[in-house]
């Protein structure tokens, strides 16, 4: 089969999960013969990226993103709905791109990796395709999910709402999960475990001393900065995605920044003794598999909800700022989580499986009732 991607080109989960994806169907004699990615003028596509997508050509077009308020920890809702709203025409244009060059290359099947350009445009004009949706948001539409943290209804609506304009008309949604879950055949979900890269799953890890550090928004690099500079016997090494600064950005004395780069981030996440983030799915699942310890402090609300959910397993503590504290006392008391392993190697079994039915048994005629069955519900 050949398919063509569309990746939301916010963060560094949904380019690990689409280069990991991208090996899983080339291992069942599957291709992948377009990546399109949606960003935005803030947001750079990592070098690694178009290097491990090595075969596949990436374009990229403009997307919603959120906008970072003051101080540059958390989204300014009121500045991203008033920026997205002076985009739209860009947007359109990008809905247009989007279906212009789907028909051009005319693939078997369409993977959608949270880009909601894919999801609106399509409620738009069906594309009578199929596409198969994959992010771990979408456990958040499942019929038995338990939002654990305190958030109240108001709060999380928009979330639901924009995970499912990121999948309307979707024959499959993949919700990745930490733990496993029964399927919710009404929303069209099937629950499968994380896509690991398999660099992260023949990974040895070791003990070390410094601390490993993740940051979505770099505002939250005063707050390491603060800490660090009364322990500065501590190692720290932080990855972010700043394209203003040096690919490796001395702070301070024993506190390093890096430029995201997957191999030299698996490298100190291995050797790290804990893991300080801002709650993304992706790594914190990488530091469950590697059995490191992690303070997850979240940006916004869907990290919120990953971080009290990723609790429950065990990965480690939430906070509402980066308390390296906590996260050294936790080094000393921390237990493994060791079904994560079982669960976590099951990905390409299950995910692969999956996809192949869902394309295989694709039925354009209950297009419509499908994206009704969507937005109903």
């Amino acid at each position: 089969m050949r398919f063509l991607f569309v990746v939301q080109g916010e963060g560094r989960g949904h380019f690990m999960q689409a280069i990991e994806m991208k090996a899983m169907l080339e291992r069942h004699g599957h291709k992948v013969v377009l990546c399109l990615v949606g960003k935005n003028p803030l947001r750079v596509v990592p070098d690694f990226f178009y290097a491990r997508m090595e075969g596949t050509p990436v374009e990229s077009f403009e997307s919603p993103n959120f906008v970072q308020g003051v101080g540059g920890k958390h989204p300014s809702y009121f500045q991203t709905f008033v920026q997205n709203i002076v985009k739209l025409p860009g947007f359109t244009q990008s809905m247009h791109y989007l279906r212009t060059t789907i028909a051009d290359v005319a693939p078997d099947a369409i993977i959608n990796f949270y880009d909601v350009m894919l999801g609106v445009s399509n409620y738009l004009a069906p594309m009578q395709l199929p596409i198969i949706s994959v992010g771990h948001q979408y456990l958040f539409l499942h019929k038995d999910f338990e939002f654990t943290n305190p958030k109240s209804k108001v709060e999380l609506e928009p979330l639901r709402f924009f995970t499912i304009a990121t999948s309307v008309g979707s024959c499959r949604r993949l919700a990745l999960s930490f733990y496993p879950m029964t399927d919710d055949e009404e929303r069209d979900i099937v629950v499968v475990p994380p896509i690991l890269r398999r660099a992260v799953r023949e990974t040895v890890p070791q003990k070390g001393n410094y601390i490993h550090g993740y940051m979505l928004n770099s505002g939250f690099a005063e707050e390491v900065k603060a800490w660090h500079a009364e322990h500065p016997e501590v190692e720290m090494h932080f990855f972010w995605d700043k394209a203003d600064v040096p690919e490796v950005y001395e702070l301070q004395p024993n506190l390093t920044m890096h430029r995201i780069n997957d191999v030299k981030f698996l490298e100190s996440m291995a050797g790290c003794g804990g893991y300080a983030t801002t709650a993304g799915f992706e790594s914190v699942c990488e530091a469950l598999y590697l059995q490191k310890p992690a303070i997850m402090v979240p940006a916004h609300i869907e990290q919120e909800c990953n971080g009290y959910d990723a609790m429950k397993v065990g990965a480690g503590i939430v906070s509402k700022h980066f308390d390296i504290d906590a996260l050294c006392q936790l080094m000393q008391t921390y237990t493994p989580n060791a079904e994560f392993h079982q669960w976590c190697d099951e990905a390409e079994k299950r995910i692969i499986a999956s996809i192949e039915d869902a394309v295989n048994n694709f039925d354009s005629k209950w297009y419509h009732r499908i994206i009704a069955r969507h937005l109903f519900r």
